[in-house]
């Protein structure tokens, strides 16, 4: 099942919601179909029920876990087998992405936390020029990103380029995202704790990050400007991250490609080492580093001011930003 946020606007008003993707290609509106589901079964206040099982903001909607999972595939499963095109308040339910007013957002417009990680060894290798540090092999290395909804980016969206870079980069990743709260969770019961998976440009100044980790600190600065998702959240029940093939265009040229079970350190490993004596909670985001060669580093080549870069992973879609 793949989720998204995604934003409608009008002459009046714009409002966010929850989406739900059909195999056509439009979004249903998981609150508003639900309540159409709901009235259709004969409850008494669809709408105040539908907006407790199923809130229409992302953060929210996985703190409700299964509840508003299960809401989802009812939602999709009325649009799908009834006739109605319209919920209990009048408002229309399936909407198309392509159309004028309507916009996909970050699946996670604003991410509890963000921690990603460098767990793919070829990226290491090239990136370093040399073998990784045995403590790279004994537990999976992250940093801590920023999660602020003012450098989360989505699908379309124009992403500024830093003013005291010469030197951006864009970075081939997936991220998972957490649905469940735990705390010292075996890696092999952490499948239970993702809500699903999403695309993930980890942008980089690369001449910042460099001069800000040679105090042996960071990255930061290098790092903090950008971040973009998306296209969805593809939950974790449809989604094979070992065999998900991954590729990045720049200006409609392949630079990079790759695959996500060439991970070292599984996202149950890491799971198991983030969550030991720390608690995670639904919407961190663990981001999986960047595949080998999935940056321009490893290339030997950066992006220019103008460029449009397209992080495409089979089974969740296409992300697409540009730089300006």
């Amino acid at each position: 099942m793949k989720l998204a946020t995604f934003e409608v606007e009008t002459e009046t008003d714009s409002k966010r919601r929850i989406g739900v993707g059909r195999e056509d290609g439009t979004l249903v509106d998981v609150t508003a179909a639900y309540a159409a589901a709901l009235d259709a079964e004969g409850e008494d206040d669809p709408v105040v029920v539908a907006e407790a099982h199923a809130p229409a903001k992302m953060a929210t909607f996985l703190r409700r876990g299964e509840r508003a999972l299960e809401a989802a595939r009812e939602a999709l499963v009325y649009t799908e087998e009834g006739d109605g095109e319209r919920g209990p308040t009048g408002g229309r339910i399936v909407f198309d992405p392509n159309d004028d007013g309507v916009r996909l957002l970050p699946p996670l417009p604003r991410p509890n936390t963000l921690r990603d990680f460098m767990v793919f060894e070829e990226h290491v290798k090239n990136s370093m020029g040399d073998d990784p540090p045995d403590v790279w092999y004994d537990i999976p290395i992250y940093y801590k990103g920023n999660p602020n909804p003012d450098v989360t980016f989505g699908p379309g969206d124009e992403v500024p380029w830093p003013s005291y870079s010469n030197q951006l980069d864009y970075e081939l990743e997936v991220a998972a995202v957490i649905g469940k709260k735990g705390r010292e969770i075996p890696a092999e019961e952490a499948e239970d704790y993702i809500a699903g998976y999403t695309v993930f440009n980890d942008f980089s100044a690369r001449d910042k990050q460099l001069e800000e980790m040679g105090g042996r600190l960071g990255p930061a600065k290098g790092k903090d400007f950008a971040n973009s998702f998306g296209p969805y959240l593809v939950t974790a029940d449809s989604f094979e991250v070992t065999e998900a093939q991954m590729t990045a265009e720049v200006n409609g040229e392949t630079w990079s490609e790759g695959v996500a079970g060439e991970m070292y350190h599984t996202f149950g490993d890491i799971i198991e080492y983030v969550s030991g004596n720390e608690t995670l909670y639904p919407g961190d985001v663990l981001g999986s580093g960047t595949v080998g060669e999935g940056c321009g580093l490893e290339l030997g080549k950066f992006l220019e001011k103008g460029d449009t870069v397209a992080l495409h992973i089979e089974g969740i879609g296409t992300l697409e930003n540009t730089v300006v």
